[in-house]
């Protein structure tokens, strides 16, 4: 199912908003879930070749961040997931 999600840009939005809202009903603060999204990034930018070219944008500006610019990146994609959820 993972790959499935992260070859599809809209899936993946979808998925992530899933569990920032799962998160949020669980109490986790904003703070937490935009540190765990940093730490997802981290991991996919890592282990993951981007399936298409929206997340190959991303991974690209991923690389060219330095470690606040990710975490801001990190922090939109949070936001973009709680808008399509």
């Amino acid at each position: 199912m993972m790959s499935t999600v992260v070859s599809n840009f809209d899936a993946w939005k979808k998925f992530l908003g899933d569990r920032v809202a799962q998160a949020e009903k669980l109490g986790i603060s904003e703070d937490v879930i935009n540190k765990l999204a940093y730490e997802i990034g981290d991991f996919l930018d890592e282990k993951v070749d981007p399936a298409n070219p929206s997340n190959r944008a991303l991974k690209e500006l991923w690389d060219v961040g330095n470690e606040e610019e990710r975490r801001t990146i990190a922090k939109l994609m949070v936001k973009l997931a709680k808008k399509n959820a």
